[in-house]
């Protein structure tokens, strides 16, 4: 029974299916971190009778596949990022955005903390918050008495 889901899952995964490929088009056209809601909007342009249940679906599968991240915000609301290469993240206190941020991956740390707490570490997610630039310039007008 388990072969039989595994099979059908890989053969699903092959059949590059044209809503697959215009969700996967519209993630790595973007750094924006979108939401389901975000992408189906972009997708259904292209095709305008997918249904967002296909979104999310497709995201799923995506995701499983290792060809999307996915992320949740405060409000746990998921976000998706297409580019999967190993990468740090900054997301603002204030509005939510999610950056990637070009810094250089600490390749050492799964080690370091496997050698001191014996622990098997098999990834890691590193995610910075804090006021984007948008937010900060925001904070200095009003600071200043000027109005949003």
């Amino acid at each position: 029974m388990i072969i039989i889901i595994i099979i059908i899952f890989c053969e699903s995964m092959n059949r590059k299916s044209k809503q697959r490929e215009a969700i996967i088009r519209v993630l790595r056209g973007t750094t924006s971190h979108p939401s389901a809601e975000w992408i189906y909007e972009q997708v259904k342009k292209e095709i305008p009778n997918i249904g967002l249940a296909t979104v999310y679906r497709n995201l799923r599968l995506l995701k499983e596949a290792g060809e999307v991240s996915e992320m949740h915000t405060s409000n746990d609301t998921a976000r998706f990022d297409g580019n999967t290469d190993v990468h740090y993240h900054f997301r603002c206190d204030r509005c939510g955005k999610i950056l990637d941020l070009a810094e250089p991956i600490d390749a050492t740390i799964e080690t370091r903390i496997a050698r001191s707490t014996g622990l098997k570490v098999t990834r890691h997610h590193l995610e910075l918050g804090g006021l984007c630039l948008e937010c900060q310039n925001l904070e200095i007008h009003t600071d200043n008495g000027l109005q949003r």
